[in-house]
């Protein structure tokens, strides 16, 4: 029995609270197509998760409710339309049970900062209200209900790197051959992802817009491990449509390349800014140079790959 499975069947056994960590994720390309009819984009997009952790707890209650903790907490939903209220929600009436659950966020990862932190709570609620009610759902089906929630909930629970096609829910699991290092600066204000994808189409007007296609070098970058392949390959097809609503991006991502950053570009449909660098002295180097630089708020800096959703021992 492997440990997530001694884990899940333990809860089950004792009702105990299980509590499931969970990384924030770095788009290294974000290729994007024309609006679909729906509304949607397709999407090319290769995600690798990075070791900011949101934990979430769940514990038997007498009611669905949701509470929060940590940086920028105050800007958390609390009901039923945050991603964990409904992943609970999700599992509960497929499997003819009450969602009467107590989630409890832990947050590190940015708010509203394009790094996938609701969409990682919703797989990190998922996955601990599986373990607590001992639901048993496949891998199969936690990744139906992941795309059903979001387009990135998905990678959110499988993690390390995957290529993600459709509107980014089909996953491809990618080889990664080595460490990188990401340093990622924190905008003084948020950024909306649907306003950032109507500024793209807004952008795009008129002209064609290419199917979105995942790029070799990247992906023989990740594959060998190479921090200045990797750098030379990265893209972001929101980056000038995030840029549009929220220029000052442009004097942060200015400051972290003259510190000798290998690569910079807004993280997903940002605001985040994400710095690659070749080792931890650089990262670190990087991130002193950002704090003091008066473009961000915050910086971190954090490794990559990183492990999807996991039920904590």
């Amino acid at each position: 029995m492997s440990r997530s499975e001694a884990s899940r069947s333990q809860a089950s056994r004792s009702q105990a609270s299980v509590t499931v960590r969970v990384p924030a994720k770095v788009n290294v390309q974000l290729a994007v197509g024309a609006a679909r009819p729906d509304g949607f984009h397709d999407l090319a997009n290769v995600f690798l998760a990075v070791g900011l952790y949101d934990e979430v707890t769940v514990t038997p209650a007498e009611e669905l409710r949701v509470t929060c903790t940590g940086p920028d907490a105050g800007q958390v939903p609390l009901d039923r339309t945050n991603l964990a209220a409904r992943a609970a929600l999700a599992l509960a009436a497929r499997h003819g049970r009450s969602p009467d659950v107590h989630i409890h966020i832990a947050k590190d990862i940015p708010v509203a900062g394009g790094m996938a932190g609701g969409s990682a709570d919703g797989a990190a609620a998922l996955v601990a209200c599986d373990a607590l009610w001992g639901t048993d759902a496949s891998r199969a089906e936690l990744l139906d209900i992941c795309a059903e929630l979001g387009s990135d909930v998905p990678f959110s629970l499988v993690g390390g790197a995957a290529l993600g096609t459709g509107r980014g829910e089909l996953l491809t699991p990618l080889e990664v051959g080595g460490t990188f290092h990401w340093v990622f600066a924190m905008a003084h204000r948020g950024l909306s992802t649907p306003a950032v994808f109507r500024e793209f189409d807004r952008l795009g007007e008129g002209t064609e817009i290419p199917e979105p296609v995942a790029s070799r070098p990247l992906l023989d970058a990740l594959a060998k491990g190479d921090p200045d392949a990797l750098a030379a390959a990265v893209s972001n097809d929101l980056q000038p449509a995030a840029l549009s609503l929220f220029p000052e991006l442009s004097a942060t991502l200015a400051a972290g390349r003259a510190a000798g950053a290998l690569a910079a570009l807004v993280s997903g449909s940002g605001p985040t800014t994400a710095f690659l660098a070749r080792d931890a002295a650089s990262a670190a180097g990087v991130a002193e140079a950002l704090r003091t630089s008066g473009t961000c708020r915050t910086v971190r800096t954090a490794q990559a790959p990183a492990p999807g959703a996991t039920v904590r021992g």
